[in-house]
């Protein structure tokens, strides 16, 4: 029997995943075709998150089959829009005024149209389970024990888990490679860096994923002694590659692994420390340092230890664990 722990939290996905024009999946070619959302009709607001500023939703696109879920995110602030000449402060701009009260003025600014862009990101055609995953729902923290795990959990995620031809579309080049910042291509090794969908591309927010080019390591349980080099390799020429294109070195990274992982190949994350990545939370990332260091102390480490992690109360994987 599982041990959970009853809450509600944040339980907003922090990975979106992927499909590409290449895949099987989207013959009808809506992401080669589409120009605006003017054709998407709205059926239902799955999850209005107000503090990441971000809301998924449920619709349809005209004339295309199947359903679509589309994601709005608020994006940050850019640095270089906002010096001496900054187009923020132009006559293109206006303020409207909610209240005054003597030195405090507290008003609504409307910049001009090309600085208040709204990031979307776009699933079509998509499944249930994307929208289960994407809907707003209380969430339990499980303590996994290894015999959970194997009884419980593998089975359901073998089973369960999303398509990753997306993933394989990157490791083979397929697929966004004009993307790629940095790849190692050895087999046992190597990997493939490149930009986290999430990222808007400022450094401030830099979030980036190291994919492995390993394809039977699907998360933190399978890691041994034997990943050693794998992991070290990542940490090392990961951190020499970003310093390299944003100027940023390894005291000011966030590296770290998911637990659960939103897409089962082993992946990194690459975080800038002072942005509050979606994911960070203590119930979800291992930092990578300390995976390396658990592993150096005992190498099967990562099939002994009780770990935890989030379930949504509508996952499937709750209702087994809840048996």
């Amino acid at each position: 029997m599982a041990t959970l722990s009853d809450g509600v939290i944040d339980c907003s996905p922090s990975k979106k995943p992927k499909l590409d024009e290449n895949s099987e999946k989207c013959k009808d070619g809506i992401h080669e075709t589409l120009a605006d959302l003017s054709t998407f009709q709205l059926e239902k607001v799955l999850h209005n998150n107000t503090n990441r500023k971000t809301v998924c939703l449920k619709g349809k696109f005209a004339s295309k089959n199947g359903d679509a879920l589309v994601l709005l995110e608020k994006t940050a602030f850019a640095e270089e829009n906002l010096k001496e000449d900054s187009d923020y402060f132009t006559k293109y701009s206006s303020l409207e005024k909610v209240f005054h009260n003597d030195i405090y003025g507290n008003y609504n600014y409307f910049p001009k149209i090309n600085l208040n862009s709204i990031k979307a990101t776009i699933i079509h055609p998509a499944t249930e389970e994307h929208f289960v995953k994407y809907s707003q729902q209380n969430c339990c923290i499980i303590d996994e024990t290894p015999e959970i795990y194997q009884k419980i959990v593998l089975p359901h995620i073998t089973s369960q888990q999303f398509d990753l031809a997306w993933v394989y579309n990157i490791l083979e080049r397929k697929s966004e490679s004009d993307r790629i910042v940095f790849e190692d291509s050895d087999p046992n090794t190597g990997f493939i860096l490149l930009p986290d969908l999430k990222w808007n591309g400022e450094v401030d927010t830099l979030y980036l994923l190291a994919v492995v080019h390993k394809r039977d390591i699907k998360s933190l349980r399978d890691l041994t002694g034997a990943h050693l080099p794998l992991l070290k390799n990542i940490q090392k020429k990961g951190i020499e590659a970003i310093n390299s294109k944003y100027g940023l070195d390894g005291t000011q990274l966030r590296i770290y692994l998911h637990y659960q992982p939103s897409f089962y190949h082993l992946h990194v994350h690459f975080t800038y420390i002072k942005h509050e990545a979606p994911g960070i939370l203590a119930e979800r990332a291992h930092l990578l340092s300390n995976v390396i260091s658990n592993i150096e102390l005992l190498p099967d480490y990562y099939q002994k230890v009780t770990l935890p992690f989030v379930v949504r109360e509508n996952d499937n994987l709750y209702k087994k664990l809840k048996v």
